[in-house]
């Protein structure tokens, strides 16, 4: 006989509690938040979370070609909006070359990619190809990481003016915005989440999904720790140039 389904309370309740596995926790991400972090961090920090950022919408749109239900799509679509915008100079892609600017770092060196670490790519570009080849529903689901990035904006936003007085505070415009929208996504993925998996084997695959999505954050975090914190970019040992690949399709 097959094993009883968790309730949707407990399915939640088991969803949630791998938020002690979200990249908040990473050495790294303690440091920034504590103060330690050098202007370099900081700066390759940006850089690279940058690359998550510009992919984001890319996600969302797999999503969404994959998705034969038109209402889920148009409420999947707003989230493509929040980040590109409904114009020039909206959105939060725009918010982050804002961010990008206030600690220093060009536009121009944001886009095209010269900083992206080659782990940081391989991380991201796993999580853009899972939502193109998964199941719609099981892509949006690998989203509610979510539920715990209030917290983590929040957190930036108390303690970064402090530590960082030197970032221009007009950058924070990304992390103020997302408090609400972060908290209307975590409401709809969940949602699809919980109406979703109604068997036992289905959370437990959907467990695995969100742990993918956490293997994903960590990751990027571990290369950039690599790279700033250790000084051990790629191929440090046989030169100090960025020599990596910059996006090319493979």
């Amino acid at each position: 006989m097959s094993a009883e389904p968790m309730s949707r309370a407990a399915f939640e309740q088991a969803l949630r509690d791998k938020g002690r596995y979200y990249h908040i926790h990473h050495p790294f991400h303690i440091a920034m938040h504590e103060g330690r972090a050098t202007a370099q961090q900081i700066r390759g920090w940006v850089a690279n979370r940058f690359y998550y950022q510009l992919n984001i919408p890319l996600k969302d749109a797999a999503i969404m070609a994959n998705c034969d239900d038109a209402v889920a799509r148009r409420e999947w679509l707003q989230r493509i909006i929040d980040h590109d915008g409904s114009a020039d100079g909206q959105g939060g892609i725009e918010a982050w070359l804002q961010l990008g600017e206030a600690v220093g770092l060009s536009r121009e060196e944001l886009l095209d990619q010269r900083h992206v670490l080659p782990g940081v790519r391989f991380a991201v570009d796993a999580y853009v190809n899972f939502a193109r080849r998964a199941g719609w529903k099981e892509a949006a689901s690998s989203s509610l990481t979510e539920l715990f990035a209030p917290q983590i904006h929040q957190s930036r936003l108390d303690s970064w003016p402090e530590h960082y007085p030197w970032i221009d505070p007009q950058g924070y415009r990304y992390f103020r915005t997302r408090l609400s929208e972060a908290r209307r996504d975590v409401e709809h993925g969940l949602r699809i989440t919980l109406d979703h998996y109604r068997t036992l084997e289905a959370q437990q695959r959907m467990l695995e999904i969100l742990q993918f999505k956490l293997d994903v954050l960590w990751s990027m975090l571990d290369a950039m720790s690599m790279a700033y914190e250790l000084e051990r970019a790629p191929y440090h040992t046989v030169t100090d140039q960025p020599v990596w690949h910059r996006g090319i399709s493979l």
